[in-house]
Formats: structure tokens, sequence, C-alpha cells
């Protein structure tokens, strides 16, 4: 079958407006549900990061408060450590396009911290939409929408309808008013058309080429959704 694209965030934490360094990484459900749906159909995974580094597993997302308890929790934390290609990732610089068959793209906080300003990361989103191919990004993952501006400096994305986290949900979650920026504010003055679902429960949004996914309740749909553009 096909080689899907994990573009996933290399930051360990993610720093606040007062300087602090709030850990974090990637979410583990926003990783995991994806991952098994595209296995399970038979396509290859392949992992990218920011200089091909180990990306690092938010610890909080393996909470049994995220995870519908502790047996939830259990499966996820056993299900990432199956995960092999998260210890061998390629550097985004060496990603070829033409390789793969679709882009995806987990949240967790940490795409705040480097791929909303990487700009090989912004390329690869850049071609991906220019190409066709399916593009999806959930959760805090559309943070990286931000780096892919063109020559112009408009926003590759703008005019597109994504969904992604949202204030409400920043709010909710505890760090709106400690951090330097918020995602739904930021994607929405560049252009981006945010569109914005109840806090927490599934949405997804398909617009073009691009699947965009609101919180980590929206993983495991979204994937679905990119596997009718495949099939």
């Amino acid at each position: 079958m096909s080689k899907i694209l994990f573009v996933m965030t290399g930051a360990d934490h993610w720093t606040l407006a007062d300087g602090t360094k709030h850990p974090t990484g990637f979410w583990a459900e926003e990783a995991v549900a994806p991952y098994e749906a595209f296995k399970a159909a038979g396509h290859e995974i392949v992992v990218a990061t920011p200089g091909g580094v180990v990306p690092t597993v938010d610890r909080g997302s393996l909470a049994p408060e995220f995870n519908g308890g502790q047996e939830g929790a259990d499966k996820v934390a056993a299900a990432l450590a199956s995960m092999s290609e998260l210890e061998r990732p390629i550097a985004l610089e060496d990603v070829r396009l033409d390789d793969y068959a679709a882009v995806f793209y987990p949240g967790g906080h940490g795409p705040m911290e480097d791929l909303a300003v990487d700009a090989a990361s912004g390329r690869i989103l850049i071609d991906t939409l220019e190409s066709g191919k399916p593009l999806a990004v959930v959760c805090h993952g559309p943070a990286a929408l931000l780096a892919a501006e063109k020559s112009d400096g408009a926003n590759a994305f703008a005019g597109y309808k994504v969904a992604a986290f949202t204030n409400a949900e920043e709010t909710q979650g505890g760090l709106a008013d400690k951090a330097k920026w918020l995602l739904e504010t930021r994607l929405a003055e560049a252009g981006v058309d945010v569109q914005v679902a109840e806090p927490w429960a599934p949405h997804v949004v398909v617009d073009r080429n691009v699947v965009s996914g609101q919180n980590p309740s929206s993983s495991a749909p979204l994937a679905a959704e990119l596997l009718k553009r495949l099939a």
C-alpha cells in the first residue's frame, strides 16, 4: 500500500509568555489513533521531525483522565511503545513528497514551539497543498500552517476552512492566559477560516485536499476521512 508521512514536533516544551518552559511534545491519542487506522488499512508510516530528533510524548496525554480510565491509558502507552517508526524519524529537510500518498500532522502543544516557525515544514505543507495529495492536521497540529508562507508573504492556507484547537478549549485547559499567542486567533489573523465547534467534541472539517480536526477526540474520525481519500 501507500506511505503516509507523519510530520511531528521535535519540541519537548512550549515557551509560555513569562518565559517558563511548559513540558509538552505530541499528544498521544492524536498519533496513536491515526497510526492504528492507517496501519490497519495496510499503509506504511514514516515519521519526520525537525532535525530528525526522536519526538517526545506529552506525559499528560498518557494520564487516565484523558484516555477514558486506566485501561485506556495502558492501551495508549502500549500502542506508543509498539510504534517503532517513532524511534527512527527522518529530518524534515530530507522529505521527498513524491514518496508519500498523504501527509499528517498530529498535535500536542509541541507544534506551537517549533513547527509554527519551521521553514522546512512550511515548504512540505505548501508542496502538499499544491500537489492535491491529502493533508491532515489535528488539534494544535494546524500551528504548522502558520509557517506555510508564500513568496509574497501570504499564507498558503488563507481562505481554507480549517478546524483547530480553539481559544475556548485552551481557556478550559488552563493555559490560555499563560500563552504567548492562541492558535485560533493566530490562524484567523493569517486568513485561515477557523471552523469552531463545541469544546472537546469530535469535529472534522474537509476543504479541498485538507482534512482537519479540532481536538484529540477528532483524531479517529479525521483518520477515517483521510483513508477515504486513499481508497
